[in-house]
């Protein structure tokens, strides 16, 4: 759960940068955005293998 709260921590950190950029044409904000999707991208990829490998560790405790 805590990598989920850091992923929901890196989204609203961004929400400023992404105003910024869309709304205002400030490049360089837009440059933070990317940087911060492409981390947000890693956090989810751990996530989804911290969920599969929990998911995978309890089936294999029930099948015993």
């Amino acid at each position: 759960m805590k990598k989920f709260q850091e992923a929901k921590s890196l989204i609203e950190s961004l929400e400023a940068d992404a105003d910024k950029f869309y709304n205002k044409a400030n490049s360089a904000a837009g440059t933070r955005v990317r940087k911060g999707m492409q981390d947000l991208k890693n956090l989810a990829q751990a996530i989804r293998l911290e969920v599969q490998n929990t998911k995978n560790t309890e089936a294999t405790k029930a099948k015993k």
